[in-house]
C-alpha cells in the first residue's frame, strides 16, 4: 500500500459565535496594555482537515487546530511531497522525514501542528487497513471506560457558573474544570474575584468532586506565588498553565512549592520538549494535545516517558485523537471533555466538523472495539456554516 495523495482543506466558521466577554479567561495577552478582546488571539474559528489517501482507496482523517491557513500551506508545499509514494506503515520513518526536513523552522508551533495532522491521518489509514481501532494498534484497552471531566466553566457571573457546575453534577461528572478571569494587572481586587469564583463552584459541587482551575498562561511567577496559599483551602486537583510555556524554570519552582499539582504541556512540542519538563520536574500533570505535539507517533512516546516518571498524562481538549491514546496508556487516568455548545473559543468546532466522538455517560467515555481507525467521519450537516478553502 502506498500513499497517493495528501489533501488539506481549511474550514472557517461563518456561523454564529458567542461574543467576547470581559474577564472570560486569563491568557498570555493580559499583561499588555491593549484595548479590545484580549482573548482574541487565542480564539480559533477555523480548522484544517487533512486527508491521506492510498492506492487501496483508504482515506485517513487528521486535523490541525492552530493557524489553519498557514498549516494548510505547510502541508501542501512541504509535507505532502515527503510522504506521497511511501508506505503508511512506515510511520516512524515518515514522521522523522517530515520533522528533519522542516527542522530549521518547523520543530515547534504551527510546523509541528501540521506534521501532527498528517501523522494522525496516517494512523487512521493504518487502523482502517487492518480493520482495527487505533487504540488497538497502540496496545489495546487498558481501562474498561475512560473517566472524563467537564471542561468549560469560563468566568462569568457566579450564579451562572454555579448553575453550569450543577448541570455537570446532574450529568454524572465526578470532575470539572473552571477558568480564572483575573490576573496580575487586576491587583488585589482581581485576586478576590478569582477566589470568590472558586468558592462559588466549590459550594455547589462539595468536597467529593475534583475541581481543576486553568490560568491559560495569564499569570506570572510572582502573582502565582501570592495566589497559591490563598487557593490551598479549595483542594484543587491541579492548577493549569499558570505562566507562559517557555518559563520552564518558573513551572519547576511552582511545582516544588505549590500545595496542589501544577499542570502544563498544552503548548509544548515533541519528546524533546517533554523530556525537559520531566527532567526538571516542572509539571505534575502532562497535557499535550495530539494534534499539536507531533501526532500519535510522538504522543505514544511521551506516554511511555511519563509512565517511567510516574506523571499522569491527561491530554488537552478531549477529541478522538486523544481518546485513543488515553485508552491505550496506563499513564493516562482520564480525559478532558468539552461539552457541545455554541461556538465560543474554538474547541467546540470539532463537533461541528467531525462525527464519531463518543458521548459521556455518567462521566465516562467508551471506544468501540470494532470501529476501524479513529472512528471519525466528516460531519456534512454543518458544511453550509463553513467557508471551505481547497
Amino acid at each position: 500500500m502506498k500513499i497517493t495523495r495528501v489533501r488539506a482543506r481549511v474550514f472557517e466558521w461563518k456561523g454564529d459565535t458567542v461574543p467576547p466577554q470581559p474577564h472570560f479567561c486569563t491568557n498570555a495577552m493580559d499583561v499588555l496594555w491593549d484595548r479590545g478582546d484580549a482573548m482574541g488571539s487565542f480564539r480559533f474559528h477555523g480548522w484544517t482537515v487533512v486527508e491521506v489517501e492510498t492506492d487501496e482507496g483508504i482515506v485517513g482523517l487528521g486535523n490541525v487546530a492552530l493557524a489553519p491557513r498557514v498549516a494548510k500551506t505547510i502541508v501542501d508545499q512541504h509535507l505532502a511531497p515527503l510522504v506521497i509514494g511511501q508506505d503508511p506503515f512506515d510511520y516512524e520513518y515518515l514522521w522523522q522525514r517530515m520533522y528533519r526536513a522542516t527542522l530549521a523552522w518547523g520543530r515547534r508551533g504551527i510546523g509541528m501542528a501540521a506534521i501532527s495532522g498528517v501523522d494522525i491521518a496516517i494512523w487512521d489509514v493504518m487502523g482502517k487497513a487492518l480493520g482495527k481501532p487505533v487504540f488497538k494498534l497502540l496496545g489495546g484497552r487498558t481501562k474498561e471506560k475512560i473517566p472524563c471531566y467537564a471542561s468549560k466553566l469560563y468566568n462569568t457571573d457566579r450564579e451562572t457558573m454555579q448553575r453550569e457546575a450543577q448541570a455537570y453534577l446532574d450529568q454524572g461528572f465526578a470532575a470539572m474544570k473552571m477558568r480564572f478571569g483575573y490576573g496580575p494587572k487586576d491587583g488585589p481586587r482581581g485576586m478576590r474575584e478569582n477566589l470568590k469564583s472558586v468558592a462559588a463552584v466549590r459550594e455547589v459541587i462539595g468536597e467529593d468532586i475534583d475541581l481543576m482551575a486553568d490560568c491559560y498562561m495569564g499569570w506570572n511567577l510572582d502573582y502565582t506565588r501570592r495566589m497559591l496559599p490563598k487557593l490551598e483551602p479549595f483542594e484543587l486537583r491541579w492548577l493549569e498553565e499558570p505562566v507562559i510555556a517557555d518559563d520552564i524554570d518558573g513551572y519547576a519552582e511552582l511545582n516544588r512549592m505549590a500545595p496542589m499539582p501544577i499542570s502544563g504541556g498544552e503548548h509544548e512540542f515533541t519528546v524533546h520538549g517533554f523530556r525537559q519538563l520531566l527532567e526538571k520536574k516542572a509539571v505534575s500533570v502532562i497535557q499535550y494535545d495530539t494534534n499539536r505535539v507531533g501526532g500519535i507517533s510522538v504522543a505514544r512516546k511521551i506516554n511511555a516517558m511519563a509512565e517511567a516518571f510516574e506523571i499522569p498524562v491527561i491530554p488537552h481538549a478531549g477529541q478522538m485523537h486523544n481518546y485513543h491514546l488515553t485508552m491505550a496508556s496506563l499513564a493516562s487516568p482520564m480525559s478532558e471533555f468539552f461539552p457541545v455548545h455554541d461556538v465560543e473559543i474554538g474547541n467546540e468546532l470539532f463537533y461541528y466538523l467531525f462525527e464519531g466522538d463518543p458521548e459521556p455517560v455518567e462521566g465516562y467515555l467508551d471506544l468501540d472495539d470494532t470501529t476501524p481507525g479513529l472512528g471519525l467521519t466528516l460531519n456534512t450537516r454543518h458544511l453550509d456554516r463553513f467557508h471551505i478553502i481547497e
